[in-house]
C-alpha cells in the first residue's frame, strides 16, 4: 500500500498568513487547497495572534493533516518585526501541538532551494515552479498562499528524512532546543 499523508504548510505573518495543503500518495503529491488569512484589518497584535491560532486550528480540524511544515522566521534588521513574526509562528505551532501534529520547521532559503533549486529565488519563481509541480491553473492573488504551499512541498521533498531541520512534537522538545527564547 502506498504511503499516504496530508501535509499542512504555513508561511506565518502578522498581516497575511499563507497556507497550503497537499496530499501525498506514494511518491506523488496533489494540491488540496491553498489560501491566505488577511489580518491587516486588525490593529491589536493579540487579536491577530488569536485569529492565526483559530485559522490554523480550523485548517487542522477540517483537513486532518498528519504533519505541519512551517517557515522559520528569518533574521532581519527590525527587531520588532522579528518579534511579531516569531509570535505568529509560535501560535501556529501551538495549534499543531495542541492537536498532537508533528511540526517541521524550515528556513526560507531551504524552502526556496527545495522548490526551485535556488535559495535566493523570488516569490514569483517559487509560485511558478509550484504551479508546474502541482498543475494548478492560476496563481493566487497573494503569493503568501504559494509560500505556505512551498513549506508543505519542501517537507514532502525531504521524504522520511527531514534532514537537519528542526521538528517538534511537544513544547518540551521546542523549549529544550530553544532556551534563549524563554523570558525569565
Amino acid at each position: 500500500m502506498a504511503k499516504e499523508r496530508i501535509i499542512l504548510g504555513i508561511d506565518p505573518g502578522t498581516n497575511i498568513m499563507g497556507y497550503g495543503l497537499i496530499k501525498q500518495t506514494g511518491n506523488k503529491i496533489n494540491l488540496i487547497t491553498m489560501g491566505v488569512l488577511k489580518l491587516g484589518q486588525y490593529q491589536n497584535h493579540s487579536l491577530k495572534l488569536k485569529k492565526i491560532f483559530e485559522r490554523t486550528l480550523g485548517l487542522i480540524e477540517q483537513y486532518k493533516p498528519d504533519e505541519l511544515a512551517i517557515e522559520a522566521p528569518f533574521f532581519g534588521k527590525n527587531v520588532q518585526s522579528m518579534l511579531k513574526l516569531g509570535r505568529a509562528q509560535g501560535v501556529a505551532m501551538a495549534a499543531g501541538l495542541y492537536k498532537d501534529i508533528p511540526i517541521f520547521e524550515y528556513s526560507p532559503k531551504k524552502i526556496k532551494q527545495s522548490i526551485t533549486g535556488k535559495g535566493g529565488a523570488s516569490k514569483e519563481q517559487v509560485a511558478a515552479m509550484l504551479k508546474n509541480i502541482l498543475l494548478f491553473k492560476e496563481l493566487p492573488t497573494y503569493l503568501d498562499a504559494t509560500d505556505g504551499l512551498a513549506a508543505a512541498v519542501c517537507h514532502f521533498f525531504q521524504g522520511d528524512n527531514p534532514g537537519t531541520e528542526k521538528s517538534y512534537d511537544s513544547w518540551k522538545g521546542f523549549i529544550k532546543d530553544n532556551p534563549g527564547r524563554l523570558k525569565k
